[in-house]
């Protein structure tokens, strides 16, 4: 077992939280530059459709979960315009620090599991490439479900393993060896080794369909991006008027 899967895969809980936040704290310096490489740049696009799922309004309220270096925060200030408000959470303060180099919208240091928002508050809740990463994936989208006003929108945007056989080997054989390698040459390889693993590991579309339907979220539905590699999982808190 590799010195990444001791560290993490094998803690749970308060243990897994706090291996994942002194991991991101080590690779927060190069995350920006690594995520373009990695992503051909295009994460930017795939944040825009998440946040075009969410249907939000001028003068309308976002929290983007595990918001890490603000890349969200930025089209969702778009979407809800300068009378709205955007707010952005995460356990990583290093990562926090560089979304106030990007962004002026209020940031708080606070766990996905335990938010520290009160309830019915937001329109919208989004998340990138944050969800797999939470030691109880139940239970944030349990907090995603309390701190949405009643008919409110959450969108979460992750890695995904390809639908077909072959996509997805050719995925995985390039994706194990490259990002590594990758993370090397920025001398954050322990971590980079993590990142393919954690798709692996992550759950199905279909389980975590299941786990937001079990919070409480309703009509679930999923859009695959980037060959099925990137995959954008959007639901609703049941109440309010269905937009």
């Amino acid at each position: 077992m590799s010195k990444v899967d001791e560290a993490i895969w094998s803690k749970e809980g308060y243990q897994k939280r706090s291996a994942v936040q002194h991991m991101f704290a080590e690779i927060a310096p190069t995350y920006d530059r690594l995520n373009s490489i990695l992503s051909l740049r295009l994460h930017h696009r795939w944040r825009r459709i998440a946040v075009s799922t969410l249907k939000l309004e001028e003068g309308t309220a976002a929290l983007d979960l595990c918001c890490g270096t603000g890349d969200f925060l930025m089209p969702l200030r778009k979407a809800v315009g300068q009378t709205g408000q955007v707010v952005g959470v995460d356990f990583c303060l290093p990562m926090l620090g560089l979304a106030r180099e990007k962004v002026r919208e209020p940031l708080s240091l606070g766990d996905a599991c335990v938010l520290p928002m009160a309830s019915s508050q937001f329109d919208a809740v989004s998340v990138g490439w944050g969800i797999r990463n939470v030691p109880d994936i139940d239970q944030a989208h349990r907090e995603a479900v309390r701190v949405l006003k009643p008919g409110g929108r959450f969108a979460s945007l992750d890695m995904a393993r390809p639908r077909n056989k072959l996509l997805r080997l050719i995925s995985e054989l390039l994706f194990n060896r490259f990002v590594p390698v990758l993370g090397a040459l920025f001398g954050k390889g322990t971590a980079y080794t993590y990142l393919p693993k954690s798709t692996q590991r992550f759950l199905s579309r279909e389980d975590l369909a299941a786990s937001m339907e079990s919070a409480g979220f309703e009509n679930v539905r999923c859009k695959d991006l980037f060959l099925g590699n990137i995959c954008i999982h959007y639901a609703q808190k049941p109440g309010g008027l269905t937009r």
